[in-house]
């Protein structure tokens, strides 16, 4: 089983990376930080862009974990980036396998959780995966790694 955390924080060993370590616990699975990754906005075609190899990635994957912090009371910018890039390149129902997402931050509003929630649920719809939940601190990391 190939396992894949998609780290959306600028600090690569902060809360969200704690949460992964948390649901991941004696599993062995690769991190990539979207900072380390170039990929452009939705639309652009400017030379350099890296959307291509975190697909690929993405596409090896049979257990997708996608953390981000809360920023501005939402799913941050490098993983909201990399959905947007979704549309048009990939096949609807073309991923398998199971996705997680990991969301936290400094009390976050209960309708900014279920915000985060509901789009990586139809994400997972839309593209194949099967949507094994949402994990906003450690406890439910702990809980949620049952599904893996």
């Amino acid at each position: 089983m190939k396992i894949l955390f998609v780290n959306g924080s600028p600090d690569s060993k902060g809360s969200t990376a704690a949460l992964a370590a948390a649901l991941l616990k004696g599993k062995e699975y690769e991190t990539l930080n979207l900072v380390d990754y170039r990929i452009n906005a939705y639309g652009q075609t400017l030379a350099g862009n890296q959307f291509d190899e975190v697909l690929d990635k993405i596409r090896e994957a049979d257990v997708l974990v996608i953390g981000s912090p809360v920023y501005w009371h939402n799913i941050c910018g490098s993983v909201r980036n990399l959905l947007d890039r979704f549309y048009g390149p990939v096949a609807e129902h073309s991923l398998e396998g199971k996705l997680f997402f990991l969301f936290q931050g400094a009390a976050p509003e209960k309708w900014m959780l279920e915000a985060g929630d509901y789009t990586m649920s139809r994400f997972a719809s839309l593209y194949g995966l099967t949507y094994e939940g949402m994990a906003t601190n450690r406890e439910e990391a702990r809980k949620l790694a049952a599904k893996l």
